[in-house]
């Protein structure tokens, strides 16, 4: 496929116009944007960013995705409209940089899916994408990601810009995987949206209102992401999360000290992935040895590392995340007292006095986030005299992905509002 990059010169002048373009590069030149010395806001200045044409889908093949393939993805009752335009698909390289790690350059991907539009001004929707196990189920390999093909058939087959970020450690990217780790996970979609900012000049269009949304590992990513916008300044029309755990530190305490029969048997992998994380992160040497018991260690390795796909890992993994972790992990993460405990603290998505409005999707028979959970920012918010937060109930028979399809349904018809 054809790869092209972009130039400094073609992001100034695409970034001058536009209220979202405007922004990023006021944010971007208010962050030193013509030094040398790598940025963690504006690591869009340096050379290396590429755009690669990976194919397109036609409108038939969009609705394919909205009607076969949704039924094979899903049982649950939801419908959406057919597609009215082709969308070209892009796979980005960006540098970027860790902030865990002082700073320490890097090189991420992420997709762009064009609507093949006459229209020059775009609506763009910057998607954030759940828990995946496999490197490469990820936005920018949309052929391996259904939750990909769906935002793109829905939002991008309907005339937005679809954007979204692998983030550290999954597609291209060659660090370990970043997973729930706060910083990265802001400056990895932060610094996405600048590379889309820039591929905009060379695809003859301007980005137009900004939306955020997300599902499960992606609701909290586009609460964090959201939280990073506001503080340098780059207005978003409306934010929608599903799923979306906004308190890290209540969310393992509900999962470790109070299972429920309803929570997925893929939980303990997935926190076993998220201790790695943070101990090569936040440089916590021992962390997972002294929080998993020793007969789950090396397969808990094995599967943060890539040593081993999933499907042939998960019958070593207990059913119960509880039976995973040690007592003494248990006890500190109960009393909060510990550094772990500190981080899950710092790593929250809703405390703070927002200015986006925002609407929480959460289900019944969610099997990862409980409503009271979801729902968390609804009165925080309230309290504080931030945003309006808006819960929108999937319905009693809503697991994990009925949630997530309410959400593309009803987000797409609420941001169209709000053009």
């Amino acid at each position: 496929m054809p790869t092209r990059e972009l130039s400094r010169r073609n992001f100034l002048r695409s970034a001058a116009t536009g209220s979202v373009g405007a922004a990023i590069a006021a944010t971007l030149q208010a962050q030193g944007f013509a030094a040398s010395a790598p940025l963690s806001t504006g690591s869009a200045q340096r050379n290396g960013i590429t755009v690669e044409s990976i194919g397109a889908y036609s409108v038939e093949r969009l609705n394919e995705i909205l009607t076969t393939e949704l039924a094979e993805f899903s049982d649950f009752a939801i419908s959406f409209p057919p597609a009215k335009n082709g969308v070209k698909l892009y796979r980005v390289t960006y540098p970027s940089v860790i902030p865990e790690k002082k700073n320490r350059p890097t090189v991420a991907s992420g997709l762009i899916a064009l609507p093949d539009v006459d229209d020059k001004t775009l609506p763009v929707a910057m998607y954030q994408h759940g828990s995946v196990f496999g490197k490469d189920e990820v936005p920018s390999s949309p052929e391996n990601s259904m939750e990909t093909r769906l935002m793109i058939a829905n939002f991008a087959g309907q005339g937005y810009m679809v954007v979204a970020a692998d983030y550290f450690g999954r597609g291209l990217s060659q660090e370990p995987n970043s997973y729930i780790v706060k910083p990265s996970t802001q400056q990895a979609c932060l610094d996405m949206l600048f590379a889309a900012q820039m591929a905009c000049a060379d695809f003859g269009v301007e980005m137009g209102s900004l939306f955020v949304n997300g599902w499960s590992q992606g609701g909290w990513s586009a609460l964090v992401f959201l939280n990073k916008l506001e503080s340098v300044g780059i207005p978003v029309a409306a934010a929608a999360i599903a799923s979306g755990p906004p308190d890290l530190y209540a969310m393992l305490n509900r999962w470790v000290n109070n299972w429920q029969e309803v929570d997925a048997v893929y939980i303990a992998p997935l926190v076993s992935i998220m201790l790695h994380a943070y101990e090569e992160y936040f440089g916590l040497p021992g962390f997972t040895t002294s929080a998993i018991k020793p007969e789950y260690q090396e397969v808990a390795r094995q599967l943060y590392f890539n040593e081993q796909d999933y499907n042939d890992l998960m019958s070593e993994f207990p059913a119960k995340l509880p039976d995973m972790v040690q007592d003494d992990f248990k006890a500190a993460l109960a009393m909060g007292d510990d550094r772990f405990s500190d981080l899950l603290q710092e790593s929250h998505g809703y405390r703070w006095r927002m200015t986006t409005p925002m609407r929480v999707y959460t289900g019944g028979i969610d099997e990862v986030t409980p409503v009271y959970l979801g729902q968390l920012p609804i009165g925080y918010q309230q309290i504080i005299g931030g945003a309006t937060v808006e819960a929108v109930d999937a319905g009693p028979k809503a697991d994990h992905r009925g949630v997530f399809l309410t959400s593309l349904a009803d987000a797409k018809a609420w941001f169209d509002e709000l053009l």
